[in-house]
């Protein structure tokens, strides 16, 4: 709902305008009357459910409360009840920080930052003078509860899981580095998808994934219908150690990416849609068809480790094709 033209004008009235987003200025003066206005409406309810349980509880007065918000240090009257049973849900009774407050620093935590740098950005942007101790607080909350995430127990059965990787920077002794981070995907019976752990590893193998599996069979899955991995040597049999009755299938973008790592940049686009008749193929026998007529034609011929690479991978993409098109 907008605004009021009527109202904006007699906020605005008398005011410097370069002022208004600074601290102290008007936005900061809203967020302290609107706070105000709702931990007062939170008490009148409070009170009115009180007396309809016979209660004679009454207002007592105000006390001042100072929190931090993510964007500036708000001093709020924060009403009293005489009963002293009145919790604020907007800004509990032992709480001194808005939710967004820590969520500012959690998103500058997870972009690399060090706790002195982001110090110094809360002061620089929002003129907030924040402990350290109050910054590792706010992180290791956010740790804890990752450390629980990652080790909550899972479904016994998923019918398809990803397993794949994502490259991302990472702030470590000081310094951003490339890192990868292993991600499984599972899918639920009903079309949802659940982030099943989150994986830092120096490199990718075969006993890693073997860890993997054994982790995820120790918080509670039983099985797993269908795994899509891309082609690392191992792969499949690591899978298969744990659960023996996963059908592997080989991800046909991470075949078609290799596929064209061994072809020059101008012919990408002419061998993609030739490759589109292999995976594309109503069953594996036309598959298999269609993979030698590429073999035998102009771009098999000229770039011969293609062909190479699919006939390596076949018995996992032979899977692929058991699906009906509109599955895969």
């Amino acid at each position: 709902m907008a605004i009021e033209k009527e109202l904006l004008d007699r906020l605005l009235a008398g005011r410097d305008p370069q002022e208004l987003f600074s601290k102290d200025g008007l936005l900061d003066d809203l967020k302290k009357a609107l706070s105000e206005r709702i931990l007062n409406a939170e008490l009148d309810d409070h009170l009115e459910e009180e007396q309809g349980e016979g209660s004679a509880n009454r207002r007592n007065g105000h006390s001042k409360k100072t929190v931090l918000t993510g964007t500036s240090k708000l001093e709020l009257s924060i009403p009293r009840d005489r009963a002293g049973s009145f919790d604020p849900k907007l800004i509990a009774k032992y709480q001194r920080r808005f939710p967004d407050f820590d969520a500012k620093i959690v998103s500058m935590y997870a972009r690399g930052m060090s706790v002195r740098e982001i110090r110094g950005h809360l002061e620089e942007l929002y003129g907030i003078d924040v402990s350290p101790d109050l910054i590792s607080a706010v992180t290791d909350a956010v740790l804890e509860e990752v450390a629980e995430w990652q080790n909550r127990p899972l479904d016994a059965c998923f019918p398809l899981v990803f397993f794949d990787a994502i490259r991302v920077k990472i702030r470590d002794e000081g310094f951003v580095r490339n890192k990868a981070i292993y991600i499984a995907l599972g899918i639920l019976p009903d079309g949802g998808k659940e982030i099943l752990g989150i994986w830092i590893e120096q490199t990718e193998g075969a006993k890693f994934w073997l860890r993997v599996m054994n982790e995820l069979k120790n918080r509670g899955i039983a099985d797993i219908l269908i795994a899509v991995v891309d082609g690392l040597k191992g792969f499949p049999e690591a899978i298969n150690a744990v659960f023996p009755q996963t059908v592997v299938q080989t991800c046909i973008v991470h075949l078609i990416r290799h596929s064209l790592e061994f072809v020059s940049w101008k012919d990408r686009k002419l061998v993609v849609p030739a490759l589109r008749a292999i995976y594309r193929a109503k069953d594996a026998e036309a598959g298999l068809a269609a993979l030698d007529a590429f073999d035998a034609g102009y771009w098999g011929q000229r770039y011969p480790a293609i062909a190479q690479s699919w006939r390596r991978n076949w018995q996992h993409v032979v899977p692929f094709f058991a699906f009906p098109e509109s599955v895969r």
